[in-house]
């Protein structure tokens, strides 16, 4: 496979997941500061939830790539039947991680926006 094949999908993986957490994060700011909340503390708010879902992501594709092969060979040890994988659990913590870098881009955009319209 060339390399352009093998990082296409992963990059498509990466953008989608950034993108709907650029879109979410601006959404809940908005939906915030219609609640009659300052910009500055939908900012604030918004921003700590897009970067726990980012931390949790790093957390879990680190501890994906230190243990993984130890799960997986205590799965099929104890025979569980789960469709856990290693390269399963990276995919899943690189769209948690894109969605948070997502989320904490939008809010820094809709921050920007906001401020300038007041």
């Amino acid at each position: 496979m060339d390399f352009a094949g093998y990082l296409r999908p992963r990059l498509r993986l990466i953008v989608r997941f950034g993108l709907f957490g650029i879109v979410l994060s601006s959404a809940a700011m908005l939906l915030v500061v219609a609640n009659g909340e300052t910009v500055s503390f939908a900012s604030r708010k918004t921003f700590a939830v897009a970067t726990l879902a980012f931390g949790f992501a790093i957390l879990g594709w680190s501890g994906s790539v230190f243990a993984g092969a130890a799960i997986e060979n205590m799965q099929a040890h104890l025979d569980t039947n789960s469709n856990w994988t290693e390269a399963g659990s990276r995919r899943a913590m690189t769209a948690i991680g894109s969605f948070g870098a997502g989320g904490m881009l939008g809010v820094v955009v809709m921050t920007t926006v906001l401020r300038a319209a007041h």
